[in-house]
């Protein structure tokens, strides 16, 4: 008898802004005009309260990512509700990448720090893998369609960089990280729908534990990545635990 696949996996998530626990329609997070960011959902619980309820039904693998400033002090509150079981996203690097793990993450999520004025940097990879190891470290590979090709975008998913998500580049940065994350920044947080094509790819592309984030909107999405990658891609809701447990994953 062949051995049954592998299957896609639901992983929780904490988007952070200003302090709060939020769903952003992501393609909308201006760096200098915040009156132009959409936001779908404000949580009424602190971020503390997702992670804690995450430990409660062993929802292992989400992650906390903080969206500019004033994140920091609700990150490490979610962090201490569950230490050693949620990586942490948002102004990671090589410097301060080992502080976050000593505030209890479990992995530590980078990307803007990889492409100063937009371009990839190997040397920036190789330092931030350098401080907290291999196993340690995710990259995010978030990115925007642009043609029939999608770049990396950084800074809020409002910068375009010079690396475009394909195998090659994914096999490249595999070399130094034990997991991908990738937001379809085009349709994160708008919840009409999965970008499939890029599902379909990420399932055929990636070597390493790879996580997608954008667009999901039921729980049938989860069924849909599971057979566009083969069960190679997990998936991320922005709606938080609600939804895991109404579901029961």
């Amino acid at each position: 008898m062949a051995p049954s696949r592998r299957r896609s996996l639901f992983r929780p998530c904490i988007d952070l802004h200003d302090g709060e626990v939020k769903q952003i329609v992501g393609g909308t997070l201006y760096e200098d005009d915040a009156s132009r960011m959409k936001t779908n959902f404000v949580a009424s619980h602190p971020a503390s309260y997702y992670a804690a309820l995450y430990k409660e039904h062993n929802l292992e693998g989400g992650h906390v990512i903080k969206l500019g400033p004033g994140n920091d002090d609700a990150a490490k509150e979610a962090l201490a509700a569950w230490p050693g079981h949620l990586q942490i996203g948002g102004g990671v690097t090589a410097d301060n990448a080992r502080e976050w793990l000593d505030a209890g993450a479990s992995k530590v999520i980078v990307t803007s720090y990889l492409f100063p004025d937009g371009r990839f940097s190997l040397d920036r990879l190789r330092a931030v893998c350098a401080a907290v190891g291999k196993d340690r470290l995710v990259v995010d590979v978030s990115c925007r369609r642009r043609d029939d090709r999608w770049l990396v975008a950084m800074n809020k998913w409002q910068t375009i960089t010079d690396m475009e998500v394909c195998e090659e580049s994914l096999d490249a940065l595999a070399e130094y990280c034990s997991e991908f994350l990738v937001h379809a920044a085009d349709v994160e947080g708008l919840c009409q729908g999965i970008d499939e094509e890029l599902v379909q790819k990420l399932g055929e592309w990636v070597t390493i534990p790879t996580t997608y984030a954008g667009g999901a909107k039921s729980v049938s999405d989860l069924e849909l990545v599971d057979r566009l990658s083969k069960g190679k891609v997990d998936l991320t809701f922005g709606r938080q635990a609600t939804l895991a447990l109404t579901w029961g994953w």
